[in-house]
């Protein structure tokens, strides 16, 4: 009965839209708090305090439902059409992550693991829970353990058949179901995600560090992005896809199958003198039922005029000294720092004697001064 009803439920995970489906047995788990403790002394986390907050939560399942007795592992390919390091030469465009160019994945993934729920609750009384990961759930160790992947020196999930593209979704559920057994690692001496990062993110293999993670900086962070990293993020305003895409398992990626996930127009390399432009409202509109929204309007147009200081572009000056009186703090920051890129000498000390006088702001005062000593 048991092999039957897992293929029940991967018949129902495909039809739902997932690409690969996988069990584990919660006993047969190992202990993941070890790994998280370590991370979190370490400060590897960052600012990403509800990490320290949901620890004892995060560190096995059981924390989050001590019913449950097993756990399906749902995994929807995001794959794009190109390489996403071709977009990195694009300087005068702001380069969005991958998983964030279609629609908000937290919303169609778990309307889509709620539907194989429902099915498997029909067909088995069984009680369930569902997750994506909004929730504390160490998933892609999940992923490890169920054999849907392995997690690489870049610590996200790889799979032999979509390499490193997968949104990853669980059902917990109090039905004792067989797990298939932790997928091996297959990334051998291979170190590429690790060589290719561009502000060397990763300490050790299996090892990120957040706080030097661009993805984390734009995204997570809300403060002034130091001086070391600016350089460094290129054109990315948006996350960051280079220890992915370099990965040799994405050979074997397809491109995602589910139209939603597709990039919409409006996101695919947009100009970066229109995103620096965006007041909040428009912001807002412009990123309306995409993940980007989540990382607020301040943070954003202070990621893209570090795209605009990076670009070697004079046409988008312009750009940066219109929001040299931006409201924010953040924006103004970088407005300084994207015109001192772009300006020669003259022009930035004519820029800091018409603004500096009037600055409120300590951190923007010391941007002005000097920037290479901003934090």
């Amino acid at each position: 009965m048991t092999e039957d009803l897992k293929s029940f439920i991967k018949e129902q995970a495909v039809l739902a839209g997932f690409d690969q489906s996988a069990f584990v047995r919660i006993a047969d788990l190992g202990d993941s708090r070890a790994g998280l403790d370590d991370y979190l002394a370490k400060g590897h986390h960052g600012s990403m305090d509800w990490m320290a907050t949901h620890a004892e939560r995060r560190g096995h399942p059981l924390s989050l439902w001590p019913d449950a007795r097993s756990i399906i592992v749902l995994g929807m390919n995001y794959g794009p059409e190109i390489d996403p390091m071709e977009n990195l030469e694009r300087r005068d465009r702001g380069n969005i992550s991958v998983y964030a160019r279609g629609k908000d994945y937290h919303d169609l993934v778990k309307k889509r693991l709620k539907r194989v729920a429902r099915a498997f609750v029909e067909k088995t009384g069984s009680e369930v829970k569902v997750f994506v990961d909004t929730a504390p759930v160490m998933e892609k160790p999940l992923g490890q353990a169920s054999g849907l992947g392995w997690q690489g020196k870049h610590t996200n999930l790889v799979s032999r058949k979509f390499g490193s593209w997968l949104f990853l979704g669980e059902i917990f559920t109090s039905h004792d179901l067989d797990g298939g057994g932790s997928s091996e690692d297959h990334c051998g001496s291979c170190q590429r995600c690790m060589d290719i990062c561009p502000t060397k993110a990763f300490p050790s293999p299996y090892k990120l560090d957040a706080r030097r993670c661009i993805s984390y900086l734009t995204i997570e962070y809300k403060g002034h992005i130091a001086p070391e990293f600016r350089k460094a993020m290129g054109n990315r305003i948006y996350g960051c896809d280079d220890c992915l895409a370099i990965c040799p398992w994405n050979r074997f990626a397809k491109m995602a199958r589910e139209t939603a996930l597709l990039p919409r127009p409006e996101m695919e390399m947009p100009a970066l003198d229109m995103l620096a432009s965006l007041d909040d409202a428009g912001f807002r509109s412009y990123f309306s039922g995409s993940p980007v929204k989540r990382t607020g309007r301040d943070s954003f147009v202070r990621n893209c005029l570090i795209a605009i200081g990076n670009s070697g572009d004079a046409s988008l000056v312009k750009s940066a000294t219109e929001n040299l009186d931006d409201p924010s703090p953040l924006v103004r920051a970088m407005a300084i720092w994207a015109c001192q890129q772009l300006l020669e000498e003259a022009a930035f000390n004519d820029a800091r004697n018409r603004f500096q006088p009037d600055e409120p702001d300590s951190a923007v005062r010391l941007e002005w001064q000097d920037p290479e000593m901003v934090s």
